[in-house]
C-alpha cells in the first residue's frame, strides 16, 4: 500500500520517516499484516538515501511496530497493536463552512430500505423485494461477459442518455407490459428513481416553484424538489387517488404514484386521471408519474398509465428495478418528452455523466432474453401467495384491531390501527418492541412525509415468506 510521508528540511530524515510511519501504525491506518513500501522504493519517492529508510525500519522493528522477514521485506507486527477501528476523527465542527441554510431542514429517509434489522424472524419493511429469489445464475454470466469486454477496452466513457441497447429494450418492454407509448429516444437511464426525480427538478423547476405531492405519499420524492429551493406541499387523497381540485394553481409539477399508491395502496381512478392530465394541460405543469410497483397486479384491471392517456406531452413517466430486480442495482429510468430531451441528458451528464456501462448492457441482455419477464411472472405468483396470506390473516384474526386497506398490487399492504392501538404512542410502543422481538415493521407515519398520519401500520411481504406472516401478525398484534 502507498504511504504518503512527507519530509520537512534536511535534519533527522530517518527519524521523521519513523515518526510518520509509527502513527500510521497507531492510528490503525497501516493494519497489522500489511507490508511496508520496500525500503528501496520509498527511498527513490522521497528522494534520500535507501540507509535512512533503513534506519527507520530497523526503529520500528526494535521497538515492535513491525516485524522483518528476510527476502519478503518489513510488515507491520500481527498482533498487539490497534486496529483500524481506532483510528481518531478529525472535529471540524469549527470550520466557517456552512451549507445552504435549506439543508439545515433536509436529512436522509430514515425509512425501511435504509435502517432497521437487515435480520428478522419476521421482516415486514415495505419496498423490498426477496433478494433470495433473485436469478443469480443467470445474471451473473451477463455482468462477467460485459466486465470482460470493458477489460479489453471495448467499453469507455458512455452516453448520458444511456446505452442504446437498453434504452431499447426498455421501450419495447414497457410499451408491451404497461402499453407507454415511446421510443428508445425518449429512454433515459438513471441510478434509480432518486435521480430521476432530481434530473427532472434541475431541468423543470426555478427556486420557490411549487411541486405538488401526495399526502400521505413517498417520503423520499420531497427531498430532490426541496434541495432544488422548491416549495413542496401535500396533496390528500381519497379512494380515487389525488384529489385534483385541491392542487394549488401556481404549480409547476405533480408527483403521483397513481398505479398503487404510497402507501395507502389504492390505484388512481380513470376519472381521477383525467381529470389530472386536464389540469395539467390548463396550467402548462407537468405530471411525473411513478409507476411504483405496477409489475405486481393480483387482481382488477390493469392501470392505464396516465403517459398513455396524455396527448399533450406532460407526462414524464418515472420507473427503475428496484422492486423487480434488486435495489442495490441502482438502475432505473424516466421517459419524458421530446422537448425535454436535450436538457435531461445535459443534467444526467453533469451529474454523473453515465450510469455503469456494463450494468445496463449487462440489463440489456436480461431484457432481450426474457429473463426479466420471466422472473416477474415468477415473482407475480410468490407475492401473489404471500398478498393473499397477510390480508387473509389481517380480515380473519385481527379485524378488532386492524382496518385493511383495499390492494390488489404491490408488496406492502396497509392496515388502520383500532383499540388500543389507535393511540399514536402506543402503536410507536408497539412498534418498538416488536422490532425488539425479531418482527421488522414500520407504521404508517414513519413511511410518511406526514408524521401525523392516521395510526396504522405499513406490511411489506417482499421480505417473508407465506409461512412466517401468520405468526410475524400474532407476535406483532397479540403481544404486549
Amino acid at each position: 500500500m502507498d504511504v504518503h510521508v512527507r519530509l520537512d528540511g534536511q535534519r533527522d530524515l530517518s527519524g521523521q520517516i519513523y515518526r510518520q510511519l509509527r502513527t500510521a501504525i497507531h492510528d490503525g491506518l497501516l493494519r497489522p499484516g500489511e507490508t511496508l513500501p520496500p525500503t528501496r522504493e520509498l527511498a527513490r519517492r522521497l528522494a534520500v538515501a535507501r540507509n535512512t529508510v533503513s534506519v527507520a525500519y530497523e526503529r520500528l522493528v526494535a521497538e515492535g511496530y513491525a516485524d522483518s522477514r528476510v527476502g519478503s521485506g518489513t510488515y507491520v507486527r500481527i498482533t498487539g497493536l490497534p486496529s483500524r477501528a481506532a483510528v481518531p476523527t478529525t472535529d471540524t465542527t469549527g470550520s466557517g463552512l456552512r451549507p445552504r441554510a435549506l439543508w439545515a431542514g433536509l436529512s436522509p429517509w430514515a425509512g425501511p430500505e435504509t435502517t432497521g434489522p437487515t435480520k428478522a424472524a419476521h421482516d415486514f419493511r415495505a419496498g423490498l423485494p426477496d433478494a433470495r429469489l433473485f436469478p443469480y445464475d443467470a445474471w451473473r454470466p451477463l455482468v462477467s461477459r460485459e466486465l470482460r469486454l470493458s477489460a479489453a477496452g471495448a467499453a469507455g466513457y458512455g452516453d448520458p442518455a444511456g446505452h442504446a441497447g437498453l434504452r431499447a429494450a426498455l421501450a419495447r418492454h414497457i410499451g408491451l407490459s404497461r402499453a407507454v407509448r415511446t421510443s428508445p429516444d425518449d429512454v433515459l437511464v438513471t441510478t434509480g428513481t432518486q435521480q430521476a426525480l432530481d434530473l427532472i427538478g434541475r431541468v423543470l423547476l426555478e427556486p420557490g416553484d411549487r411541486v405538488a405531492v401526495e399526502e400521505p405519499g413517498y417520503p423520499p420524492a420531497r427531498l430532490p424538489f426541496l434541495a432544488q429551493g422548491a416549495t413542496v406541499t401535500g396533496i390528500p387523497v381519497d379512494a380515487e387517488g389525488l384529489l385534483v381540485d385541491a392542487i394549488p394553481p401556481d404549480t409547476r409539477a405533480v408527483y403521483v404514484t397513481p398505479a398503487h399508491q404510497f402507501p395507502l395502496g389504492m390505484p388512481m381512478s380513470l376519472r381521477r386521471r383525467t381529470a389530472l392530465l386536464r389540469w395539467a394541460r390548463r396550467h402548462g405543469a407537468a405530471v411525473i408519474e411513478d409507476d411504483y410497483d405496477s409489475e405486481f397486479r393480483f387482481g382488477g384491471r390493469p392501470v392505464e398509465p396516465l403517459q398513455s392517456l396524455d396527448r399533450d406531452g406532460h407526462v414524464i413517466y418515472v420507473g427503475s428495478f428496484s422492486k423487480v430486480m434488486l435495489p442495490s442495482l441502482r438502475v432505473g429510468f424516466l421517459v419524458a418528452p421530446a422537448s425535454l430531451r436535450t436538457a435531461l441528458r445535459t443534467a444526467k451528464y453533469t451529474a454523473d455523466w453515465h450510469t455503469a456501462v456494463p450494468t445496463q448492457a449487462a440489463l440489456a441482455r436480461f431484457v432481450d432474453d426474457g429473463l426479466l419477464a420471466r422472473h416477474i411472472r415468477r415473482m407475480r405468483h410468490t407475492y401473489a401467495t404471500r398478498h393473499h396470506a397477510i390480508t387473509h390473516a389481517l380480515t380473519s384474526h385481527f379485524t378488532d384491531l386492524t382496518e385493511l386497506l383495499p390492494s390488489t398490487a404491490g408488496l406492502h399492504v396497509t392496515a388502520f390501527t383500532r383499540g388500543n392501538l389507535a393511540d399514536p404512542k402506543a402503536l410507536a410502543d408497539r412498534a418498538g418492541r416488536a422490532r425488539a422481538a425479531g418482527v421488522a415493521i414500520y407504521t404508517l407515519a414513519e413511511v410518511s412525509a406526514n408524521r401525523s398520519a392516521r395510526p396504522g401500520f405499513v406490511f411489506g411481504y417482499g421480505s417473508i415468506s407465506a409461512p412466517d406472516i401468520e405468526p410475524g401478525l400474532h407476535r406483532l398484534l397479540r403481544t404486549a
